[in-house]
């Protein structure tokens, strides 16, 4: 948490991370929204308050929805998808990233409503999304599955909407001599 770089303007400050570093909004089973363009620091910051919450002693996943969604589906071949929705479901803070990247196959959209309903008020989903959230319903592609799906997960959340330049540009500028050609 300590590294996290407010010298470059991201329409964040450090007391409201601050306030969530304190896991208040986990222990209640709410949810954050963190959005903004890319390279702005979401990923970063998302993992910075994954890891502060496993040091508070927090259950704590990340994965990119593509590779969430790539698991469930393996899951289905070889008979333990129960056992992986139980698992999801019992972790305390779920970090969701790149959602809405990729359009959702109709079993795609039943997975994520099967994860929503059975963490909605219990446990924390932290999702991570380029996509402003009122993009996120055109996003999951079936309207009644979209409805569930973000009901579920967005009326009890917390938005972070980050904003700049990308920090890989800024930080990852070749000097002249580095240059090639």
């Amino acid at each position: 948490m300590q590294d996290i770089d407010y010298e470059h303007p991201r329409n964040l400050t450090p007391a409201t991370i601050a306030r969530l570093a304190q896991g208040d909004w986990i222990a209640r089973g709410q949810n954050l929204l963190m959005t903004g363009p890319c390279g702005t620091g979401k990923t970063y910051r998302a993992c910075a308050l994954g890891h502060n919450a496993c040091l508070h002693g927090y259950s704590v996943r990340y994965y990119r929805l593509s590779r969430l969604l790539l698991d469930l589906t393996q899951t289905k071949a070889d008979g333990s998808y129960h056992k992986q929705l139980k698992q999801l479901a019992r972790l305390q803070l779920l970090i969701i990233d790149d959602w809405g990247l990729e359009p959702l196959k109709p079993a795609h959209r039943n997975d994520l409503m099967e994860i929503m309903d059975d963490r909605h008020a219990q446990t924390s989903t932290l999702v991570i999304s380029q996509l402003p959230t009122d993009q996120w319903y055109v996003s999951i592609g079936d309207n009644t599955l979209a409805d569930a799906i973000l009901d579920r997960l967005m009326h009890n959340a917390n938005r972070l909407q980050l904003k700049g330049e990308s920090m890989r540009k800024i930080l990852g500028q070749l000097t002249e001599d580095e240059r090639l050609g």
